[in-house]
């Protein structure tokens, strides 16, 4: 048995290098970026109306002129049209490009319209207000948007102003869920006093689609022969394999075996933590990755936030923890020497602190209470008492 510190560096030293795919942009939403997006000309990319009225020189203004004929009408998406003469104004729409000679807009709420001529019946103006000038938001050639970001709506709509079809985004490693035991059925099903519904595999495929990953699932009952079977064909066909249970010392507990037989190697098999304990990992000679967790809910819950999720974000090159922290809000005691992961609830102090109070539930397997708490606090093993106070780093899990 190890301890969490060797197991996370065993974990991390074995991070792949995930290599880059294009896909169209439609489809890059929750994706990776793997490049740079430069503007392709100025933002906005010439002198923008900013709302609906009309343009004037404010010149003409600024003599005292007040009334203005009405000679066209600036549409958004129609070509730049000329103002080459003094004392008259042309209607102008939120978007459209700005007149050439004219240089102040005023809104339609401001100005009355009879018989084509305008009246402004405000007392000030400004020059160059609602015009959005050419170039003021970023120029061509600026870096606007820096690789390694994760693609929101935000980036689509910018990456679509710059013209780009597709994206370079990280290839996402082909994952399988599995869940073992006989004492599963589906979610669809009523199960037998002995049975349970299949839950785990779902909250690690949903932990997963926040990453883009659409991880396939699957289940194998409590037999020796089909573990095997079925495990050599799902290294086959992906990158990662995430198992829910049968690691233990369970007499049905056949995954570690199957494993060995598989020419998985492996890596570690049991870490100094609660809840989580007899977590294995390994992987095969071309580097395919097995996260074996132990199959009661918090542990699969725990382990698949502080392992296989730090392990991902790592190979996509990113920062493995989001190194937030929190503060023991109440006294609490753990005597295992284990490191324990406290499932905590998560308020704010005035000073802005994150304050974390424990929520007790009935163990690892009190998967009902993973929703009164909102992560888990890190207690260090070799310590018994942790007091108010106190900092720890916590993985928060919404």
């Amino acid at each position: 048995m190890i301890s969490i510190e060797k197991a996370t560096e065993i974990v991390l030293t074995n991070k792949v290098n995930l290599p880059i795919e294009k896909v169209n942009l439609a489809e890059a939403i929750g994706r990776q970026l793997r490049e740079d997006l430069f503007a392709d000309r100025d933002f906005p990319p010439f002198d923008r109306v900013s709302m609906d009225g009309i343009a004037v020189r404010f010149a003409d203004f600024e003599k005292g002129q007040r009334a203005f004929e009405i000679i066209a009408v600036q549409a958004a998406g129609s070509s730049q049209k000329t103002c080459d003469k003094s004392g008259v104004c042309m209607e102008v729409m939120t978007g459209a490009i700005l007149p050439k000679g004219l240089d102040a807009v005023i809104r339609y709420e401001d100005i009355l319209i009879e018989n084509s001529i305008t009246t402004i019946t405000v007392e000030t103006i400004k020059n160059g207000q609602n015009i959005h000038r050419k170039g003021t938001d970023r120029k061509a050639t600026d870096l606007l948007i820096s690789k390694g970001q994760f693609i929101s709506a935000a980036e689509i709509g910018v990456a679509a102003t710059i013209g780009k079809v597709t994206l370079e985004v990280t290839k996402l490693p082909k994952i399988a869920i599995i869940s073992t035991g006989d004492e599963l059925v589906k979610v669809s099903e009523t199960p037998a006093l002995h049975q349970i519904r299949t839950s785990n595999v779902l909250t690690v495929q949903a932990l997963l689609k926040q990453y883009g990953i659409a991880a396939s699932l699957h289940h194998i009952n409590d037999n020796e022969a089909e573990t095997t079977l079925k495990l050599g064909e799902l290294l086959n066909e992906n990158d990662v394999l995430i198992l829910s249970g049968g690691v233990s010392k369970g007499k049905f507990d056949y995954v570690p075996k199957a494993l060995e037989i598989l020419n998985v190697t492996k890596l570690f098999h049991k870490v100094k933590q609660r809840p989580g304990k007899p977590f294995w990992f390994g992987k095969t000679k071309n580097n395919k990755m097995v996260f074996a967790l132990p199959g009661n809910p918090v542990s699969t819950f725990m382990c698949a936030n502080r392992y296989f999720l730090p392990w991902l974000r790592a190979s996509m090159n990113l920062s493995p923890f989001e190194n937030k922290f929190a503060v023991l809000d109440t006294d609490f005691s753990f005597k295992p020497n284990l490191q324990y992961f406290l499932q905590v609830k998560i308020s704010y102090a005035e000073n802005g602190q994150i304050l974390a109070k424990p929520i007790s539930g009935k163990g690892s397997g009190d998967l009902a209470n993973l929703t009164d708490a909102d992560g888990f606090l890190e207690l260090p093993a070799n310590k018994t008492d942790f007091k108010k106070g106190d900092v720890y780093r916590l993985i928060s899990y919404r």
